[in-house]
């Protein structure tokens, strides 16, 4: 029996595989996140924000309500956001409707943070853009557009 030298023991796999570039086993593989992922953590986020009334154009929100009464319908937290999802970056367009008496200007500004900071810290992708078109304003004295629910079932 003759005594083996450390230079005589083989690497193992994983020395292997880091020397060749391999890195930790972590990083092997791909991670693809689709649009509609994003796009609902950003309606999360976005309704987050202290002003925002609702997404979504007024037509859409109709459709929704109408659909969100369908026995077994779920509300879609995505409504009014669509999400651009590439391999690092992504890219948001925003449709909002606002209450009123705030400052639009500081609520578009909060939505982007808010938006920004929960897309990069959930889904590691880069937001390189938060587009935000405000179509409507939420008056004190205007009905709620999803009705209370119906006291006969």
């Amino acid at each position: 029996m003759s005594d083996l030298t450390e230079k005589d023991v083989p690497e193992t796999v994983r020395a292997q595989a880091v020397r060749r570039g391999g890195g930790d086993p972590g990083s092997r593989g791909r991670t693809t996140i689709a649009d509609g992922v994003v796009e609902k953590i950003t309606g999360m986020a976005a309704r987050d924000v202290a002003g925002v009334y609702a997404l979504g154009s007024g037509m859409a929100r109709t459709f929704g309500a109408v659909r969100d009464r369908v026995p077994g319908g779920t509300k879609s937290v995505s409504r009014g956001v669509k999400a651009e999802v590439g391999e690092k970056q992504t890219a948001l367009d925003l449709e909002l409707v606002v209450e009123y008496g705030v400052s639009i200007s500081d609520v578009a500004r909060d939505v982007r943070e808010n938006v920004v900071a929960a897309v990069e810290r959930m889904t590691g992708l880069e937001v390189v853009e938060v587009n935000i078109a405000v179509s409507d304003v939420k008056l004190p004295d205007e009905e709620d557009e999803e009705p209370a629910e119906p006291r006969i079932r």
